[in-house]
C-alpha cells in the first residue's frame, strides 16, 4: 500500500510543473471571457474528462500509436510548438474586424475550447503526453505488483484532472473581478508567453532530433 500511495504522489508532481493548470486557467479566461457560466462549466467538464483520456491513452497506448504512425516525441514537441504559436499569434493580434476571431470561432464550437487550446496544448500537450510514455515505459523498473503498476498512475491522472476542473471553475470569479479590460491585458501577454512556449517546444524538439542523430 505505500508503494501504492508514493507512486500516486510522485506521478502527480512529476506531471504537475509539466500539465500547468495555471496555463487552462488564462486560456479560459481569455478566449472563453464570452463564455455563459453554464458554457463555462460545461467546458471546464470536457477538458478535464479530455485531458483525463489523453493521459490513459497516452499511458497505455501512447509508444504503439506513435510508432504505428512514425511519429517521434521530437515530432510530437514541434506540433504541439506549431499549435501553440498559431494560438499564441492569434491572441496577440486579434482580428480587427467583428470581434476576436479566436473567441467566435471558439464559443460558437463548445468543443473546441475545451480540447483545443485547454487540453492540447494547454493542460495535456506534448510535454506532459512525452512524459506519460515514458513513466509507462519505465514502471516496470519500479520493482512493485502489476496492480499498483497500472493502477497508481491512473489516480493519479485523476487527481490531476480533477485539480484542473477545481482551477477552470475558479476562473469565473477571477474573470468577474479582472473585468473586460483586465482580460484583454491577460489575453495579450499569455499570447504573448504562447508565442514564447511554443519557439521553445520547436526548439526542444529539434535539438532531441539533432541529439539522436548524432
Amino acid at each position: 500500500m505505500f508503494d501504492f500511495i508514493k507512486i500516486i504522489f510522485v506521478v502527480f508532481f512529476m506531471l504537475l510543473p509539466l500539465a500547468n493548470p495555471l496555463v487552462a486557467v488564462t486560456l479560459m479566461m481569455s478566449l472563453g471571457a464570452r463564455l455563459s457560466p453554464e458554457d463555462k462549466q460545461k467546458q471546464s467538464r470536457e477538458a478535464a474528462k479530455y485531458s483525463f483520456c489523453v493521459m490513459l491513452v497516452s499511458f497505455f497506448c501512447g509508444q504503439l500509436v506513435m510508432n504505428i504512425f512514425g511519429i517521434s516525441i521530437p515530432g510530437l514537441r514541434i506540433a504541439g510548438g506549431l499549435i501553440v504559436l498559431i494560438i499564441g499569434f492569434q491572441m496577440l493580434f486579434p482580428a480587427p474586424t467583428q470581434g476576436n476571431v479566436v473567441d467566435e470561432g471558439l464559443t460558437s464550437n463548445s468543443t473546441s475550447l475545451s480540447f483545443i487550446p485547454l487540453t492540447m496544448p494547454g493542460f495535456a500537450g506534448p510535454g506532459t503526453i512525452a512524459m506519460v510514455i515514458s513513466i509507462a515505459s519505465t514502471m516496470q523498473n519500479f520493482g512493485v505488483a502489476t496492480w499498483v503498476m497500472y493502477t497508481s498512475p491512473i489516480i493519479a491522472f485523476m487527481g490531476l484532472c480533477w485539480f484542473l476542473w477545481f482551477c477552470l471553475k475558479s476562473s469565473g470569479v477571477i474573470l468577474k473581478k479582472l473585468g473586460e479590460g483586465g482580460i484583454e491585458v491577460i489575453s495579450r501577454i499569455m499570447g504573448f508567453l504562447l508565442v514564447c512556449m511554443g519557439v521553445q517546444f520547436c526548439i526542444n524538439g529539434i535539438v532531441e532530433i539533432f541529439q539522436t542523430t548524432t
